[in-house]
């Protein structure tokens, strides 16, 4: 399976679920979904947008479970975006902030790091 894409989930872990839903809905300009569990399962998720039937795409979720803090974590998620500008427009009035404004990756396209309502740090990446 050479030049597949390896990542097929994510998780963002939060202490304040509906804070973070908004912020992610705010900032990416999208609707978020809930995944019901089993009433015995301790866990929260809101899902992004996802196909379950598309190859090589990634999706995640927003997680509030007990023992797993937001924030503070080694992993940088990448969302793809148009022009990763205009979601870092929204980022400060979304209630997060700017930790790396726009800059080039020079042939490989633009990033932003943001971090969150919940303190994840967030990369957004853009070929414009």
């Amino acid at each position: 399976m050479k030049n597949v894409n390896p990542v097929c989930w994510f998780e963002i872990y939060v202490d304040n679920l509906q804070r973070a839903k908004k912020f992610y809905e705010q900032v990416f300009d999208l609707e978020m979904q809930d995944l019901p569990f089993p009433a015995s399962t301790e866990m929260q998720m809101l899902a992004f947008p996802m196909n379950m039937e598309s190859k090589n795409t990634a999706s995640g979720a927003l997680v509030k479970m007990d023992g797993m803090k937001a924030g503070g974590n080694s992993t940088i998620v990448y969302f793809e975006r148009e022009d990763c500008s205009i979601e870092e427009s929204r980022v400060v009035s979304a209630g997060g902030k700017i930790l790396t404004s726009k800059e080039s990756l020079g042939e490989y396209g633009f990033m932003v790091l943001i971090s969150d309502t919940e303190g994840n740090t967030v990369g957004i990446h853009s070929l414009k």
